[in-house]
């Protein structure tokens, strides 16, 4: 057998197990993924949606790699900001004493409170609906992987074993 025999025979058993062991984890990214294209795992700001529980774990996971979620603080209301920081005339809060100049001085006629441009908002939804057929390209293309290991492999016993580490090893790291 030539070298360049052995190392393709190499290369594709090394393709073939690494992407049975990660197939798992691809899934997973490619779900959860999709679902964070349209914020479903978490609450915005002046929505009533609360995401499941589950799936806020799993957005928490797929973004910070842990289950734990963070404590937010509510934000303190505009009107409860202390009165030495109030403009005299009382149309606009002004920014801390203790900060440069030209931080402190106030929005002009085109800018909003925060001092940026008024812009029209652009359409985030094509860009949206792409990463959703990115992800679900990504699930099809993992799936067919998996259905291809299994068809072509003369050892389902082993490609079995690496797809179940594939998902017992995430799982055990999770709790270190």
């Amino acid at each position: 057998m030539s070298s360049a025999h052995r190392f393709l025979k190499i290369s594709r058993s090394v393709h073939l197990y690494l992407g049975v062991f990660t197939a798992p984890m691809l899934l997973f990214f490619a779900i959860t993924g999709g679902l964070q294209t349209f914020s479903l795992h978490e609450t915005t700001r002046g929505s009533s949606y609360t995401p499941p529980a589950w799936l806020a774990s799993m957005g928490q996971l797929h973004k910070k790699q842990t289950t734990v979620m963070p404590v937010r603080r509510a934000r303190p209301a505009e009107t409860s900001m202390p009165a030495t920081n109030a403009d005299p005339a009382g149309a606009m809060p002004l920014p801390p004493a203790n900060t440069p100049a030209d931080a402190r001085a106030a929005p002009s006629p085109g800018q909003g409170i925060a001092g940026v441009d008024a812009r029209p908002k652009k359409n985030l939804l094509p860009m949206k609906i792409f990463f959703v057929v990115v992800s679900l390209g990504l699930l099809l293309s993992t799936l067919t992987g998996i259905y291809m290991a299994y068809r072509y492999s003369r050892k389902p016993r082993l490609i079995s074993s690496v797809l179940v580490a594939g998902i017992v090893v995430p799982l055990l790291l999770l709790l270190f």
